[in-house]
């Protein structure tokens, strides 16, 4: 034991430190490794544009607009002579049927007098002869409530206003998008109509298309490229007869469905497929090689989602489910302004 503690203990002791010593000395004068081990990751993953086929389907072309309820206008009552009003036939404020007289305008126009000469004397005599007189009855143009606004001896020329009939009808009318106005050519004659708080939908006849340049508030969206926001661009409306039988109130709020054609077996494919909306467009199909290459195509129906395609495609045919960036692969980035597209946006 004694050996151990003079001889053995102190010489390992000794060792320990003899390793230590070693151990500083070398990162004193190599330096410690702290080179990262090599362990990046590798991209394996490939960018794949998303593909849908041509498929077979029944689609409906329906267009819901909102609209409100509004009195007819009433239509104007025009002089349809020069002179003055000899008389009134109606009060303002009577009903008249189309074709009731109105008031009568009475014309005198002067005529030269007769000259004649005494063959014997050579004397001549003067006769002053009665003035042309045309009298003009104004009729009511349409059935209503009639206003007058022309008064007796009134003078009055060729094209002035002298009153006005109301019918006194309703009609509900509703703006609409440019897309909406490519999807109604050719709409129907009516539509169904419902009442905000109102009766059952109803059938309104007289559906007719007014097409209008909306006039510039100064407030669109300048990040807008299209013209889609509120106060630019072309829109127009859509006006139908409100039956008589129907209780309406002018201001209401109304919804008219239209429905401008059904297809059956139909090929169709997504609307965000096709570049265009009405008549022709372009899709881009997928070729064996795995590359797409741009094709014409016939476009019919469409309801806001799919659209019919009536040439160009078969059923089977693969093709991009977007429209690719211009100048680039991928799809829209509707949230860039340089690429955005109405018909993949929604616009």
């Amino acid at each position: 034991m004694g050996v151990t503690r003079r001889i053995i203990f102190p010489a390992l002791r000794l060792v320990v430190w003899a390793v230590i010593a070693l151990a500083l000395v070398k990162l004193a004068f190599a330096g410690a490794d702290i080179s990262p081990a090599d362990d990046s990751l590798q991209p394996t993953g490939q960018v794949v544009e998303p593909t849908v086929q041509a498929t077979t389907g029944t689609i409906t072309n329906a267009v819901t607009v909102q609209a409100t309820v509004q009195s007819d206008p009433a239509t104007p009552v025009r002089a349809t002579l020069a002179g003055t009003v000899s008389q009134l036939l109606v009060t303002s404020g009577d009903h008249v049927d189309a074709g009731t007289p109105l008031l009568k305008i009475r014309q005198e126009t002067p005529q030269d007098p007769v000259v004649s000469t005494n063959a014997e004397t050579g004397e001549q005599t003067v006769t002053e002869t009665k003035p042309k007189v045309v009298v003009e009855t104004v009729k009511a143009p349409i059935a209503g409530t009639v206003t007058l606004t022309a008064l007796k001896d009134q003078i009055v020329s060729v094209g002035d206003t002298i009153g006005s009939v109301a019918p006194g009808t309703l009609s509900v009318s509703g703006t609409l998008t440019p897309e909406q106005q490519y999807r109604l050519v050719g709409a129907p004659g009516e539509a169904s109509v419902a009442l905000t708080g109102g009766p059952a939908p109803f059938t309104c006849t007289g559906l007719r298309l007014d097409a209008t340049a909306a006039a510039s508030t100064g407030q669109g969206d300048p990040s807008d490229p299209v013209g889609t926001s509120d106060g630019a661009g072309t829109s127009g409306t859509v006006v139908c007869a409100v039956p008589g039988d129907v209780t309406a109130f002018p201001g209401l709020g109304a919804t008219i469905e239209i429905t401008n054609g059904t297809a059956t077996d139909a090929v169709v494919v997504p609307v965000t497929a096709v570049q265009g909306v009405f008549e022709t467009g372009n899709v881009w199909v997928v070729v064996p090689d795995g590359t797409h290459e741009e094709r014409a195509v016939g476009l019919g129906l469409t309801d806001g989602e799919n659209v019919q395609i009536t040439q160009g495609l078969a059923v089977g045919d693969e093709i991009l489910q977007f429209i690719p960036v211009p100048g680039g692969a991928g799809q829209v980035d509707c949230a860039d302004p340089s690429q955005f597209d109405p018909q993949v946006c929604g616009g």
